[in-house]
């Protein structure tokens, strides 16, 4: 009776839910939400309070605007990280005022927040029009804290995920250019096209490979050379390439103590907070160090490790992906959400607010559960969500330990696992239909 209960309650709920009505409200919503993250940076600034990385945003561009230095040093470290590309882009909304800025900005994160929305829906449903509702609400809900941080520190990681996002679409749609030349502006913003790149060249995608080089090499030399000159565009490049393109034992480019500290939650920022005597915390200012270290192993030791492990990764992803032959929209799907995590989990620096890009593993996780193929996948979905809701109780302790890091390890396994069962079962139905081909009767 109860169990009867329950399913007529639920058959009620997602009717309403995928109802015109429903999908009205659930709009509503999003608007009313992004406007209010779009607002509290905004007030914040005429309060005189802080404003994040939107003050760093407006001081950049208009460095640019006055054909100043991008990257000087200040207490032993840039500013600004991210590559030249990015700077002029900020001198065009600098033009602004800081207030036409953070409004500029806040609407572009809005408009990308949107798109990611409705891109990895699609992505996980397999068809340009998604009519569940589901598919819309479950990820951005569960991964709201993150995408709140995006507009509360000004971090462009959501419109990083739509230009994600757009060029799977476009390498499902056979539009290898567009695919291309989308991850090269991803990464114009913020640099991290090699596993893209390698992933390109394995699925032999080189329309796409080249289209990212050369789009990027033009973004990030060609572009900025009638504003900044051909000379000093490529010294912009180069201080920028030695300043960031760095890993030692104090820590990853510019960020020497914020890299090892529990901001970041990438599989080099953990191993070395497990494996190695550092502090944890790493504040400014007087403060007790913190460890959380289980064992005290040397730097390249710890690097030994690290490198193993996303060999182990990218073995298991590669094991997984299906042939060319035996692809479908569905397994598209799953293949991309892995690479989303890869990037997520070896990229050297991964603070909170980029796993915002959660939000197409779950969609698939989400669409597999619907279609009722994704019980195996929530024994490994379900822990994952524990970990990372860990941080909503123990902000410091949970991600000092990983938490993020190892609830995204979770569902990579998960994801991986579902792809091979996939794969095999393809390989199963092909042997039969070769079977049953050879042993029709000869008329």
């Amino acid at each position: 009776m109860r169990d009867s209960t329950l399913k007529t309650s639920w058959a009620t709920l997602n009717r309403r839910l995928n109802s015109p009505v429903g999908f009205r409200v659930l709009l509503s919503i999003f608007i009313v939400t992004a406007i209010v993250f779009s607002a509290v940076p905004f007030l914040h600034y005429l309060r005189g309070r802080s404003i994040m990385d939107y003050e760093l945003w407006y001081d950049t561009g208009r460095h640019v605007l006055a054909g100043d230095e991008i990257f000087f040093l200040r207490s032993g470290k840039y500013d600004f990280m991210y590559p030249p590309t990015c700077a002029l882009s900020l001198a065009g909304a600098s033009l602004l005022g800081q207030t036409g800025l953070i409004l500029l900005l806040v609407a572009v994160n809005s408009v990308a927040w949107f798109c990611s929305i409705r891109l990895a829906a699609i992505l996980a449903g397999g068809q340009s029009h998604v009519r569940n509702a589901w598919l819309y609400l479950i990820p951005s809900l569960l991964l709201i804290v993150y995408i709140w941080s995006s507009y509360h520190l000004g971090q462009p990681h959501l419109v990083l995920l739509a230009l994600m996002l757009g060029a799977f679409a476009a390498l499902r749609a056979k539009r290898e250019i567009s695919a291309g030349a989308l991850i090269a502006v991803a990464a114009a913003i913020k640099a991290f096209p090699v596993i893209a790149i390698i992933y390109l060249v394995y699925r032999r995608y080189w329309k796409a490979a080249a289209s990212l080089i050369v789009t990027l090499a033009f973004l990030l030399l060609i572009l900025p050379a009638p504003f900044r000159g051909f000379e000093r565009a490529w010294r912009d490049l180069e201080k920028w390439s030695v300043g960031m393109l760095k890993y030692d034992a104090a820590g990853v480019a510019q960020r020497p103590k914020r890299s090892h500290s529990w901001k970041n939650q990438s599989l080099v920022g953990v191993a070395n907070r497990l494996l190695r005597h550092i502090d944890s915390d790493a504040a400014p200012g007087p403060h007790t160090p913190i460890y959380v270290n289980f064992a005290d192993l040397k730097f390249p030791t710890v690097n030994a490790i690290v490198i193993g492990v996303a060999l182990a990764l990218g073995i298991l992803f590669l094991a997984a992906m299906p042939p060319r032959a035996m692809r479908t929209a569905e397994s598209d799907a799953m293949e991309f959400a892995l690479l989303v995590l890869m990037i997520l989990m070896t990229t050297p620096l991964s603070f909170g607010y980029f796993f915002s890009w959660l939000m197409l593993p779950f969609a698939v996780i989400t669409q597999r559960l619907l279609v009722g193929k994704g019980s195996a996948l929530l024994w490994w979905s379900l822990p994952a969500l524990a970990l990372l809701a860990l941080a909503l109780f123990f902000t410091q302790g949970a991600q000092a330990y990983g938490n993020t890091f190892f609830g995204s390890l979770l569902l990579f396994i998960g994801l991986a696992i579902e792809l091979l069962r996939y794969k095999r079962k393809g390989r199963q139905g092909q042997s039969a239909a070769d079977l049953a081909s050879t042993s029709l009767p000869i008329r």
